[in-house]
């Protein structure tokens, strides 16, 4: 099986982790169990201790037309999606220019900004196991049951491309940190807000080493220079006892840690 290396302080939105050999998948048949598939580790935190890695190979980096269905593959950029939609004036993809990431990983995920999904024009999902249609999987709020990686999504082709939606989008998330950060770090729980509730407990703006909930917006869990893996899950359970004390409420992280102390059994959630 092909690896290569990637530095994960570089690699990472937050911009923290070591260098670690990571598979690469070119065909359904090389994935197993043992490994976590990757995206472009942008709502992930990388544990010293991670699972065996895995990312998908550039063949899965393609956007088509076919019978009136937008097909893209499970690596490709949210970046290429909005180009492709806006030179071919294709609406309901504005949204996507403001969710850095990989269509994977943000259909595994429901990523979303508000009421606006991934999932509002999804039709199915080509996983290595089997295609699944949008009413078989049970997704919500930043969060979806698919459990195989996912190597192509179709959705629903619309023309239309919205500049003023673009506009709309970049509004929403102005009030987001430029520091590397992984994100939200949690959910909103029903009817809150994380950021209310961590400001609440006096912990917007608590920092350990270069490790801070940010002062911008403080359910953005940011690296100001050599931050640690350490230092990021100090903060988050400091934030998840304090809120748990005062309010009774379970935060429940968005961000995903991929390190064997902090995760399940199951490799692949």
């Amino acid at each position: 099986m092909t690896t290569k290396t990637i530095n994960f302080s570089k690699y990472s939105s937050i911009k923290i982790g070591e260098e670690i050999e990571v598979s690469i998948l070119e065909s359904p048949s090389d994935f197993s169990n043992k490994y976590y598939l990757l995206g472009s580790c942008n709502n992930t935190l990388i544990g010293t201790q991670p699972p065996p890695l895995m990312v998908l190979s550039k063949k899965y980096n393609y956007i088509n037309i076919e019978n009136g269905v937008l097909k893209i593959g499970g690596a490709t950029p949210s970046g290429k999606v909005a180009s492709f939609c806006k030179k071919n004036d294709i609406a309901n993809f504005e949204l996507v220019s403001h969710l850095p990431g990989t269509i994977g990983g943000l259909v595994y995920m429901n990523a979303g900004l508000k009421e606006y999904e991934i999932f509002n024009y999804l039709l199915n999902v080509t996983t290595i196991h089997r295609v699944l249609q949008k009413e078989e999987i049970d997704f919500g709020y930043r969060y979806t049951n698919i459990s195989s990686p996912i190597l192509e999504v179709s959705f629903e082709l619309h023309k239309g491309f919205k500049k003023e939606k673009v506009e709309m989008f970049k509004k929403m998330r102005s009030n987001q940190p430029s520091t590397p950060s992984a994100g939200s770090c949690f959910k909103n729980p029903p009817g809150d807000y994380a950021g209310r509730l961590i400001e609440a407990v006096g912990l917007k703006g608590k920092r350990v080493g270069a490790i801070e909930f940010s002062q911008v917006h403080a359910n953005f869990l940011v690296n100001h220079g050599a931050g640690t893996f350490d230092d990021a899950m100090h903060l988050i359970k400091e934030v998840q006892e304090r809120v748990l004390e005062k309010f009774d409420i379970h935060l429940e992280r968005e961000i995903i840690i991929l390190d064997k102390r902090y995760m399940s059994d199951s490799l692949v959630d």
